[in-house]
């Protein structure tokens, strides 16, 4: 059975590990990079978790037979704080499929509802077709946004959202 649990400083090394295997293993769907995030300094690191328990942004592991099992990260937007930013969404190759990524979703929209947050939204690269899908399954919409990704100008990223209610 999959369970959810915040992501907090005292399991900063944890994130940190989850987080390059995400990027080792997804490179294509983050703006970040294994060989950026890798040279980050401890501190950056804890500054990062630190971030996630202070009430406008959070963080959630998906945990599986004590397995980390995926991850997700929402932030609210500074410049409107009726909407949030579904970032770093991610499930392990060998938990895809199994309702793991529907789960830490609704976790977060669950926990946007409670701040009063009306939209999330979220970037997802072109390429990444089963991502797009799965958004879709879940009812987010495209915005007709897009932006050149900003590790491969030659790939979109599109913009898409969902209502909270």
């Amino acid at each position: 059975m999959t369970r959810i649990v915040p992501i907090t400083p005292e399991l900063v090394s944890d994130y940190k590990a989850v987080r390059l295997r995400a990027l080792k293993d997804s490179p294509a769907s983050f703006g970040s990079t294994f060989a950026g995030e890798s040279q980050l300094t401890d501190e950056q690191w804890h500054t990062r978790t630190a971030r996630l328990i202070q009430g406008r942004d959070t963080g959630f592991f998906a945990m599986e037979d004590g397995n980390y099992a995926g991850l997700a990260l929402c932030f609210t937007l500074p410049d409107d704080p009726r909407k949030a930013e579904l970032i770093s969404m991610w499930v392990a190759p060998e938990y895809r499929r199994r309702g793991v990524g529907r789960l830490l979703i609704d976790t977060v929209m669950a926990w946007a509802a409670e701040r009063g947050i009306k939209t999330l939204v979220l970037m997802v690269t072109g390429v990444n077709h089963a991502g797009i899908e799965f958004y879709r399954k879940l009812g987010f919409t495209e915005t007709g946004h897009t932006e050149p990704y900003p590790n491969d100008s030659t790939i979109l990223e599109y913009e898409m959202s969902k209502q909270i209610f």
